[in-house]
């Protein structure tokens, strides 16, 4: 499908049009009947102007038509005879644009003004008058230069009504299926993390009711399922109401911490630069990079400390989630799917993304996000 690799641009059809018109009403003109000395020159620059003029046909519909109209009643007055042929090509443009009134108004003052140029050079013959006129605007090229202008914009309508409702069905089948995405994700989902949600719970009420310690992986399991029970709330809620529920962010990163903290994780936030306004995407990504890092962290690290650094930079955001946890440098850890959706999530913004073990202990994640033109 390259229909397009080979399509002129319009400003360069519009003025081989104009070329075109302008060469052909200088033919005509000077290979007919046609004064000499000054008027020649006038009536040769009239018709020149008058095809010329057709370059800004598009931008410019009706100052066009008034343009043409008026040099063929000056290269008539002049003595050349020659259908206008860049006013019949200024009809056609500015009804194709929508102005079929104003074009029927200029055409019938231009007829006019026609006639009594006509009238002027032939006085008394009212035949020779009607000719002459009609030599140069004749009645039945007007009308249909005006229908074929009304023809192509009717078809240009229909073809953007017809993009329009193709694009309607589509965002109408994509909510379809979004609403039967969140109803499975509900069924399949819902039922199973409230019961680790509530089972965990009452594990630790009990626990903490006999004086017990708390074991810190029932707390991480506790942690877990709130979390899971959020996000799965959030994304079904999202899902069902797509573009009302906005989704976590930046701005969501500091409360996201502090639950962190709740699990007996030492986590720090910290944030430089000049905070500014980033695009959504990359918030979005930002949130679920430090959200899969800490994660990470208290399940697998084994990590006491945890720092989140955000760094705003000019046209980058900077993201760096460090542990001092047992990673080790040899051998490096396999990737998971949570590092492996980090990778794809950055990577999709064109941004770069490190996950390796620090010299000093621990592991450390790292990614830089542009922040000019991601979406």
């Amino acid at each position: 499908m390259n229909k397009g690799r080979f399509a002129v641009p319009a400003g360069v059809t519009d003025w081989v049009t104009a070329l075109g018109v302008a060469a052909l009403l200088l033919s005509a003109g000077l290979s007919g009947p046609h004064p000499s000395g000054g008027p020649e020159l006038l009536g040769s620059a009239l018709l020149a102007a008058g095809g010329l003029t057709l370059a800004a046909r598009r931008r410019a519909p009706l100052v066009v038509l008034v343009v043409t109209g008026l040099c063929a009643v000056g290269y008539l007055r002049a003595g050349f005879e020659a259908l206008a042929v860049s006013y019949l090509v200024a009809v056609y443009g500015a009804v194709r644009a929508g102005h079929r009134v104003s074009t029927l108004a200029v055409s019938v003052g231009l007829l006019a003004a026609l006639h009594l140029v006509a009238l002027d050079l032939h006085a008394g013959s009212l035949r020779e008058v009607v000719a002459q006129a009609r030599n140069t605007l004749e009645l039945a090229w007007l009308v249909a230069a005006y229908a074929a202008g009304e023809a192509v914009r009717q078809a240009e309508h229909r073809a953007d009504e017809a993009e329009r409702t193709r694009e309607e069905t589509a965002r109408r089948r994509a909510d379809e299926e979004r609403l039967r995405i969140a109803r499975e994700l509900h069924d399949a989902l819902t039922h199973q993390i409230s019961v680790i949600k509530v089972q965990s719970e009452v594990a630790v009420h009990v626990a903490r009711r006999r004086g017990e310690r708390v074991p810190e992986a029932l707390l991480a399991i506790q942690g877990a399922g709130r979390e899971a029970s959020r996000e799965l709330r959030a994304t079904l809620e999202a899902l069902r109401d797509d573009d009302t529920t906005p989704p976590h962010g930046l701005g969501h990163i500091p409360d996201m911490v502090k639950r962190f903290q709740g699990t007996g994780l030492d986590a720090t936030l910290t944030i430089e630069g000049h905070p500014h306004d980033v695009p959504a995407a990359v918030s979005r990504t930002a949130y679920r990079i430090v959200q899969e890092s800490l994660t990470n962290v208290v399940r697998h690290a084994a990590a006491t400390t945890a720092s989140v650094l955000i760094d705003h930079r000019p046209g980058t955001l900077a993201i760096r989630v460090d542990d001092n946890g047992k990673a080790t440098l040899h051998p490096a850890p396999t990737p998971g799917l949570g590092l492996l959706g980090m990778r794809e999530r950055v990577t999709a913004l064109g941004g770069r993304l490190r996950t390796e073990p620090r010299s000093a202990g621990g592991f450390t994640v790292q990614a830089e996000l542009p922040t000019n033109g991601a979406s």
